[in-house]
């Protein structure tokens, strides 16, 4: 099996200068400047309000910023064609967002259809990222969303996210709905998965243990600002005011297993 493509500090994603406001003048994301290295895991991690879900947006357009730029392979996204660049992007979100009238078999293959893939080379990879996140497509493909458990929808939201192979994927807290054995599991099954893939990923969450677990670097916000960027273990040892309280709440979890 090829290995996944190396970590590098070439920008995937830029935000520079970024601000965004609603139509009523609300500012809900204030000069962000952050680079999303290729083939990282970057945890956009912080509580709601915090300009996680604004800045995941701006980067599929599904907003655009009202001052500075966002670009994406060195292109703003101002310049790309939006549903071009969507197509580019893998998008993860709670539930898997998945069409209710469409079985598992279209709903993952919805993507390769639109981008005008043959049948056979449709069949060949809905097979493949089926298989790669756990759910056999002869016991699977034919069944409807509300035939599934939660942890298997979000299995189908993530095998969705990859079938046309972009090589970015933005996750939208996808675990964070399920219960706790198998949010657990899937987190695991991503890190090992994101290890043979090596995409770029942005993946927001308020969840200081997931962030630690499945970020190469962890990008904390706050009330629409960046207040630091760490890899995990930068984060733990901080002395940030805006850091301690999640390692606060990091540690009491930790002394209660341990207890």
């Amino acid at each position: 099996m090829a290995s996944a493509p190396a970590m590098n500090d070439s920008p995937a994603i830029e935000f520079v200068n970024v601000q965004y406001r609603t139509a009523e003048n609300r500012v809900l994301l204030s000069d962000l400047n952050l680079t999303v290295r290729r083939g990282e895991i970057l945890m956009l991690l912080g509580p709601s309000g915090s300009g996680k879900t604004t800045s995941l947006r701006l980067i599929n357009c599904l907003l655009a910023p009202s001052a500075g730029r966002v670009s994406v392979d060195g292109r703003s996204t101002t310049d790309w064609d939006p549903i071009r660049l969507r197509r580019q992007i893998g998008y993860a979100i709670q539930e898997g967002g998945l069409f209710p009238h469409y079985t598992v078999w279209k709903n993952v293959a919805l993507v390769p259809r639109l981008e005008g893939w043959e049948q056979q080379r449709i069949a060949i990879r809905v097979k493949d990222v089926l298989q790669m996140v756990g759910l056999p497509p002869a016991e699977f493909g034919d069944r409807y969303p509300d035939q599934l458990s939660g942890g298997q929808r979000q299995r189908v939201g993530l095998a969705r996210a990859l079938a046309a192979d972009p090589p970015i994927l933005l996750m939208d807290e996808p675990f964070g709905a399920l219960d706790p054995l198998t949010r657990s599991e899937l987190q695991k099954e991503f890190k090992q998965l994101q290890q043979r893939l090596g995409k770029t990923v942005v993946f927001v969450t308020h969840d200081v243990s997931e962030a630690l677990l499945l970020g190469d670097r962890i990008a904390l916000m706050a009330s629409g600002s960046l207040r630091g960027v760490y890899s995990p273990r930068e984060f733990l040892a901080s002395n940030d005011v805006a850091v301690k309280p999640y390692l606060e709440a990091f540690r009491t979890v930790q002394q209660a297993l341990q207890s």
